[in-house]
């Protein structure tokens, strides 16, 4: 690594351009385009057409589930899945989560409880989700943070046992397993996210995946405004129909999903061993006995060891133009509308209070290579080393984002 020093020091940026998290993999451009250019010629640009379908049936394949409806996106497929199965008066969720995750169900006036999560996982802990049982609780909704897969059989006893319904946000966890069975087929349904900063995208768009024939047959209908057949209307919908060219970028994607895991995990080892043995830095770990798709490097900042706070680390690697994350700070709990909701339910999230104000996620994917990861490695150690004049100046800065 270059000697000078550190651009929050004074230096120079170690990267002449921003170095993003969830820059977006492109695949196969030429068989894009070629995709592209055969929906073009058969004008049929949305309406479950052929692309959609053939993605459909090749991720059922890839996870082993009876039905996948693809939606314009997750959150839709989240609402869309939620009403399907008539989910309502309290829900139990994570807290640590992205905010769609609430936001799908208060957007249909159900009430999302907040429990806490397992420290060491960063998923929902069933343990905690029980203390939240109300006579209005009718379901859990569960995220698995990171790929990493929830306490799915936690979940599901519970929920058989108190006669509540089970369903999964598993927008990280494309391409994860769960003792050796890919995540998908748990619980009620599963839905995946093919967003742009995801590993596998589809431009925009996400999938609802199900075992249950009449929970899939309404989800289709509501997908597409109640729609079956021509002029025939029998249920309520919306429109949350996948268009043919976010189904062509999705099975581009999917055509190269090996290399595009492969890709993340030598980025992840590359951290891992760029990390290995800084004082309050702690990389994630991911199982080798199950399936990862190795999305999200994440790193736990330990102030009290490190020398450093988690913001007052991102402070410096924003200023080297490395747009390291803090994910999902500070909680959904401390998100509107849910702060003014429920204003002391911090309390009752002791754990996601500590994780989220620790955690980092740090770029990947095929925009980054070995040699970026090394000097992101070598920033943090640098920062660690200079961690008194660092934090002087970060202390001083309006420009840390606290």
């Amino acid at each position: 690594m270059n000697t000078a020093p550190l651009a929050i020091l004074g230096g120079t940026p170690a990267f002449p351009a921003l170095l993003h998290v969830g820059r977006p993999n492109i695949g196969d451009r030429e068989r894009l385009l070629a995709r592209i250019n055969d929906l073009l010629d058969r004008r049929w640009l949305s309406n479950n057409g052929p692309f959609v379908q053939q993605l459909e049936r090749q991720i059922a394949d890839y996870v082993g589930v009876k039905h996948v409806i693809c939606a314009c996106n997750a959150t839709i497929g989240l609402e869309i899945a939620i009403r399907a199965a008539d989910l309502k008066g309290e829900v139990i969720v994570p807290a640590y989560t992205f905010v769609a995750t609430a936001h799908a169900l208060q957007w249909q006036e159900i009430t999302p409880v907040f429990a806490d999560m397992d420290p060491a996982t960063h998923n929902l802990d069933p343990a905690r989700v029980e203390r939240h049982i109300t006579p209005r609780t009718t379901a859990i909704l569960a995220t698995h943070v990171w790929g990493r897969p929830c306490d799915v059989d936690g979940l599901a006893e519970i929920a058989e046992r108190r006669g509540l319904k089970l369903m999964f946000d598993a927008a990280h966890a494309f391409g994860c397993s769960h003792n050796g069975r890919m995540i998908g087929g748990f619980g009620l349904a599963e839905v995946f996210s093919f967003h742009a900063t995801k590993f596998l995208n589809s431009f925009e768009g996400g999938a609802i995946c199900t075992n249950d024939d009449a929970l899939a047959k309404r989800i289709r209908l509501m997908t597409n405004f109640g729609f079956a057949g021509f002029d025939n209307v029998v249920h309520i919908g919306t429109n949350g129909k996948m268009t043919e060219v976010c189904a062509a970028m999705g099975l581009t994607s999917l055509e190269g999903i090996d290399e595009l895991i492969a890709t993340n995990r030598r980025n992840y080892l590359a951290y891992r061993e760029g990390l290995a043995g800084l004082p309050g830095i702690s990389l994630i770990d991911y199982s080798d006995g199950e399936r990862n798709n190795y999305q999200y490097v994440v790193v736990e900042v330990d102030e009290a060891v490190a020398g450093l706070s988690r913001d007052e680390l991102v402070g410096v690697l924003h200023a080297e133009n490395v747009l390291a994350r803090k994910y999902f700070w500070p909680g959904v709990h401390r998100m509107e509308p849910y702060r003014s909701l429920f204003p002391h339910s911090y309390l009752l999230l002791p754990d996601t209070e500590r994780v989220a104000s620790k955690v980092i996620v740090l770029p990947t994917g095929t925009a980054v290579g070995e040699l970026e990861i090394a000097t992101i490695s070598q920033l943090i150690r640098a920062a660690l080393t200079h961690r008194e004049q660092v934090g002087a100046v970060l202390s001083n800065s309006s420009n840390l984002d606290r």
